[in-house]
């Protein structure tokens, strides 16, 4: 089987969590373990600190939230390990969505004093429905927080997913003193930075008397009783098939707790499996080269105007120079530019194989969901989902003479998917998107990597759907006041509705039109 025992030392994994719940702060220390790092930076850095790797984007750097998704790769304990910090905010859900499609497991991190909250549940139930393993993170021990107890039951009366607790917190907040490993029998002190191995007795050991509070300790032995006669049992094969959370307590901000979620996470995780296509199934050890594009990112390194393709390979080896076909257009290309990236910093990479992350250079070739292969039979990995924007804006250059820069842009900053575009019969560029920040993010970049201002005028429009019609109907005949006629940027037929009911009285209107929530790139293309 080729690359067997590599592929099984390779993890790649998604951080998903509410935004400030510490998603970003934990993807620093694990490259701080990894040793990617060598001082972890903070996400809102003072004027003399660093700021956070994984937010490499300066309106990032400014605002301390993550707006684009980064792929990060290091080595830890003889694994490779990629990790994609995903956007927080829900204005950039469907770039987060897109990033879960090409990992191997979730980490899911949840603030101990909020518990689950409303982006969680949504990135969760992507999760849910690909099955991937999901690893509960429960950050902010160090503050005040809700009970242990109450926060493993909301796990399951919120999201449906039945969890084991790994380890756990004694006491929390100015009481929080450390965590029992559950699995190893240890308990690792907070302040004392130290690890004590308990005896056959457990918990019950006289180890821990006179180190931990007394109350702390009693609570620490009636929680784990109750755990231990009434929790869920530990089941690796519910694991792997995302039916049972591993949980784990701590403190990324203080860099507590996260080498044992590593350690354990490393051991519990699934390596790269198999992935599907639209016609069966590839698997990693296949002697054919595949992989397919689930981002895009444009000036990375603003200084150079470059483009890279994010590509997750799913089999065979990766040879830099070596000739693959584009699924989609049938072309053969050469794919002599490759790297390896830390969030923007990269370095050449010249082999690579199935569970790696690389980056292509790209001068527009690419598309999101593209598939690559040297296959000798046609191959198209399953579409990435695309979303219907709610909101929606024209724009248009301040400067005319500025066209040119607007224009390209708009073209690069579309094939990202940073936001949809359209445009009408009248080619205004039209925007759609998620969330507000959506537009700003756009403004931001046009701004300041294609040297443009811009004007945005808002449209009176909340619903999109894509329109399943032949070329000899007449489209334009069922606009009005409430419904408009646009086209995205492969020219598919949209109609833009004012609001859901302006929808539904047009589907009561017009029978001979089928009407499409959101359409694949590849949908039509295959």
């Amino acid at each position: 089987m080729q690359n067997q025992d590599q592929i099984q030392k390779r993890r790649i994994f998604g951080i998903i969590s509410h935004p400030d719940a510490g998603k970003t702060t934990l993807t620093e220390k694990l490259l701080l373990h990894g040793g990617a790092i060598r001082e972890a930076g903070t996400v809102k850095a003072r004027r003399n600190d660093k700021f956070a790797k994984s937010d490499w984007m300066e309106i990032e750097k400014k605002r301390g939230i993550s707006v684009t998704s980064s792929v990060m790769q290091f080595e830890y304990d003889d694994k490779i390990i990629s990790i994609m910090d995903t956007p927080g905010h829900n204005d950039f859900g469907e770039d987060t969505y897109r990033i879960l499609t090409s990992v191997d497991n979730a980490v899911m991190v949840i603030d101990a004093a909020k518990g689950i909250e409303t982006q969680t549940k949504k990135l969760f139930s992507v999760c849910s429905m690909r099955h991937i393993p999901v690893f509960t993170f429960i950050n902010k021990l160090d503050r005040q927080a809700r009970d242990p107890l109450e926060l493993m039951e909301e796990l399951e009366e919120v999201l449906g997913l039945p969890s084991v607790a790994i380890t756990w917190p004694i006491g929390n907040g100015i009481t929080f003193e450390g965590v029992y490993d559950r699995l190893e029998n240890q308990v690792h002190l907070y302040r004392q930075k130290k690890t004590i191995t308990l005896d056959e007795k457990g918990i019950y050991s006289d180890m821990l008397e006179g180190v931990l509070d007394p109350m702390n300790l009693t609570n620490l032995r009636n929680e784990i009783d109750l755990l231990d006669g009434a929790g869920n049992e530990f089941n690796i094969t519910k694991i792997y098939n995302g039916e049972l959370s591993p949980v784990f307590f701590g403190s990324a901000l203080v860099d507590f707790g996260v080498t044992t979620f590593l350690n354990h996470f490393l051991k519990m995780s699934k390596f790269p499996g198999t992935r599907k296509t639209t016609t069966g199934e590839v698997n990693p050890t296949d002697d054919f080269f595949s992989g397919f594009i689930f981002k895009i990112q444009a000036n990375m390194n603003p200084a150079h105007r470059d483009r890279l393709a994010f590509v997750r390979i799913c089999s065979g080896t990766f040879e830099r120079g070596m000739n693959v076909t584009l699924s989609r257009t049938g072309k053969t290309l050469k794919l002599s530019q490759s790297t390896q990236l830390m969030a923007n910093e990269r370095e050449i990479v010249d082999t690579a194989i199935a569970g790696d992350i690389i980056g292509l250079y790209d001068s527009g070739t690419y598309q999101i969901g593209d598939t690559i292969t040297n296959s000798k039979d046609k191959l198209f990995f399953e579409p990435l989902p695309t979303f219907p924007p709610e909101l929606f804006r024209r724009v248009s250059p301040v400067n005319s003479l500025k066209g040119k820069n607007f224009h390209k842009g708009v073209k690069q900053l579309a094939q990202e998917g940073t936001i949809q575009i359209y445009r009408n019969d009248f080619n205004d560029v039209i925007l759609g998107a998620v969330g507000v920040l959506q537009f700003e993010v756009f403004e931001y970049r046009l701004k300041n990597e294609y040297n443009t201002d811009i004007r945005m005028d808002n449209l009176d429009y909340t619903v999109a759907r894509w329109i399943k019609a032949n070329d000899s109907v007449d489209l334009k005949k069922h606009e009005n006041s409430r419904c408009t006629l646009v086209y995205d940027r492969f020219d598919r037929p949209v109609y833009l509705f004012s609001n859901m009911y302006a929808l539904n009285a047009f589907e009561d209107r017009v029978k001979d039109l089928e009407l499409i929530e959101a359409l694949n790139v590849t949908d039509e293309e295959n």
